[in-house]
């Protein structure tokens, strides 16, 4: 993935999924430190990727969403659309080296 890391795809991929996740949550389901999750959103908001809001009728107000922005969600479907291509191209040529034997 070339400006994209695997740890940016995972994080987008959990908050597609729950976006009202905290970030100890995502953190525990990506097995990383909660400072690493603290950081990749960060990079995530900046490449314009993810909005942060914050709940604002919570009392608890360090609650937050993360959404994903349109921008987001095509960098997203773009890196899953060349990751299924790799795994085709490779599962082809796991056929054809079966095939030769």
């Amino acid at each position: 993935m070339n400006k994209f890391n695997q740890q940016e795809f995972n994080l987008l991929r959990k908050i597609s999924k729950k976006p009202n996740a905290n970030q100890r949550e995502l953190a525990l389901e990506m097995n990383v430190s909660l400072g690493k999750v603290n950081y990749v959103l960060k990079e995530l908001k900046k490449k314009g990727l993810i909005k942060i809001n914050n709940f604002k009728n919570n009392p608890d107000k360090s609650r937050y969403l993360y959404l994903l922005t349109p921008k987001g969600l095509a960098e997203k479907t773009k890196i899953t659309i060349k990751f299924m291509q790799r795994k085709m191209e490779e599962y082809e040529e796991l056929k054809n080296e079966l095939e030769k034997k």
